[in-house]
């Protein structure tokens, strides 16, 4: 690999009953090891990974999405002295999925993706768009701060599950720099999968960028939130000159627990110069004043 390109791993990540958090630890560092051992600089897990936590209490608690909520916040610290020594020790760049955290202590929740760097660096974005479920819940609230930041020489953004679907935030992390869109993702029918597949694939092609999509996969029907999930990790780039056709450029199949592909930016960059077409440089002639506001016509009277 050369000093342009990253090696990234997604996760389509088997949701598990673990009997305590030290269970859970054991388990992440056996997946991130593993993500390790094929190369990779930066591991993504799922979005509400940490819902896996709520197995570590009670039936009436693991059953009530408002009770979980309430107990997982105990192990908020845990998670992230966990996260932030797996990154260190095993020197990779972790999107640890996302956690429910109650970042002012009155009972509403933020859906919060932490990044950890093998330097000890640690960051967060927020999930910015509710969706029904989260909506119907009453107590998960929108995050109000869209981030980029730098991860090995390269720029990077954050958009959780939902978010990837929404193309202006997304454009505006774009127009501040990141080539790498990250998304981690949790859906439990295959509709849901799919719209956040046309996503993540839409995005790229608007903004010439790379896009990494974690997976929830398997049944916890303990849980109410992650009682059954659907759909294949996959990194994805733009359909142009020298880049996969379909777009994709890995995905999992069957049991596959990670999807390897290699971020080569300088292709990327290079594509720009080749290109068959070229969304992210076009994107502004959707601002034309003529075009900005469709306008209703009249049919012509033929004669």
């Amino acid at each position: 690999m050369t000093d342009s390109t990253i090696r990234v791993a997604v996760a389509k990540y088997a949701i598990g009953a673990p009997r305590d958090f030290a269970e859970f630890a054991d388990k992440q560092a056996q997946w991130l090891s593993q993500a390790r051992a094929g190369g990779a600089q930066l591991a993504v897990l799922p979005e509400y990974l940490s819902l896996e936590l709520g197995a570590t209490f009670g039936a009436s608690t693991q059953g009530d999405l408002h009770a979980s909520l309430v107990a997982i916040q105990q192990y908020h610290e845990a998670w992230l002295a966990l996260f932030g020594l797996l990154a260190r020790e095993l020197r990779l760049h972790i999107v640890a999925g996302s956690f429910l955290y109650d970042h002012e202590g009155r009972g509403r929740y933020r859906n919060r993706s932490y990044a950890f760097a093998p330097d000890g660096g640690r960051l967060w974005q927020d999930k910015l768009q509710l969706t029904g479920f989260e909506k119907q819940a009453g107590v998960i609230e929108p995050g109000d701060a869209l981030k980029t930041f730098d991860l090995a020489g390269e720029r990077a953004g954050i958009a959780i599950c939902y978010d990837i679907e929404f193309p202006l935030p997304v454009r505006a992390q774009c127009e501040a720099g990141a080539r790498l869109l990250i998304a981690p993702s949790c859906t439990d029918t295959q509709a849901g999968a799919t719209r956040v597949r046309v996503g993540c694939l839409a995005r790229a092609l608007e903004n010439r960028a790379f896009v990494a999509q974690a997976v929830t996969a398997g049944e916890a029907l303990w849980s109410p939130a992650l009682d059954t999930n659907t759909g294949e990790a996959a990194v994805y780039a733009p359909m142009d000159a020298g880049l996969p056709a379909d777009g994709v450029l890995a995905t999992t199949r069957g049991h596959q627990r990670w999807a390897f592909a290699d971020l080569d930016f300088a292709a990327l960059e290079a594509s720009r110069e080749r290109a068959q077409v070229a969304n992210d440089r076009d994107w502004a002639g959707q601002w034309k004043p003529a075009i900005a506001r469709a306008q209703r016509t009249q049919w012509d009277e033929g004669r």
